[in-house]
């Protein structure tokens, strides 16, 4: 094997590698972008609940053995 050839295996694996990867971290995105929307939905329904009166929150509750 010549080196140009040992390079050019080693830049196809490397290329192989980040494309790899590039597609782990777009997955992930989607994935953190659907995670944050859930946590927005919950938020803001926990707002409306609590803004709705009622109960006391569940926070400022006092645990039932005291």
């Amino acid at each position: 094997m010549t080196d140009t050839t040992i390079f050019e295996e080693r830049i196809a694996h490397l290329v192989r590698t980040v494309d790899d990867l590039s597609e782990v971290v777009a997955r992930q995105a989607v994935e953190l972008d659907r995670l944050n929307r859930r946590v927005q939905m919950l938020m803001e329904r926990e707002a409306e609940r609590e803004a709705s009166g009622g109960t006391i929150p569940l926070a400022d509750q006092r645990p039932p053995h005291w």
